[in-house]
């Protein structure tokens, strides 16, 4: 992400959803900041797309809506709105709302070099705000693992590691696909 306050006002989150609106590029919002989001390889899109089909196809009909990069999430109780790679929402709060959700149960971040740590870190624990947040699933796209965070009953966070072969599993949508579905038509290096 690239700051662009040094060229920008402040924001109010009304005045960056109408700016953004005639801007080119996605911008993440941040107590008045806004921030440039940096594009992806074809890998990586392709990583999303492929495990966005998947959820799309297992939740049809289900009332929950799953949705791409180009939806934003709300930060519960902050001035802050952020694009995950994908999101599902099954809450009804957010199936009328049209700038962006709130209560996502599932976040799927495709990690880049750039953004890696900012995803592990930062956006993370501005996730971890959300009460109806259940999984964040971090996929890598120079190798084929995949990690997810569940929520458990007493609040913390279990990390459980996928690699190929595996059989990930994610209560929150009840969905289970193998990995290597993840992962159709990506060829990795030796």
């Amino acid at each position: 992400m690239v700051a662009l306050n040094d060229h920008l006002p402040p924001f109010t989150p009304e005045e960056y959803f109408a700016w953004e609106e005639q801007q080119l590029e996605r911008h993440e919002y941040m107590d008045g900041k806004v921030y440039a989001m940096s594009g992806g390889t074809i890998d990586h899109g392709n990583i999303a797309g492929n495990f966005l089909a998947l959820l799309k196809l297992h939740l049809r009909g289900s009332g929950c809506k799953t949705l791409n990069s180009d939806c934003r999430v709300s930060i519960v109780g902050a001035a802050k709105y952020v694009y995950p790679n994908i999101s599902v929402t099954c809450e009804d709060r957010d199936q009328t709302t049209t700038e962006y959700i709130t209560y996502p149960c599932l976040i799927v971040e495709v990690l880049s070099p750039t953004t890696e740590a900012y995803d592990r870190g930062k956006k993370f624990k501005m996730y971890r705000r959300n009460p109806c947040l259940k999984e964040y699933v971090l996929v890598s796209v120079d190798t084929m693992e995949i990690e997810l965070f569940r929520k458990t009953e007493t609040g913390d966070w279990r990390i459980i590691n996928y690699q190929r072969g595996d059989t990930i599993e994610l209560k929150s949508v009840n969905f289970s696909c193998q990995t290597q579905e993840i992962y159709e038509d990506i060829v990795f290096s030796e």
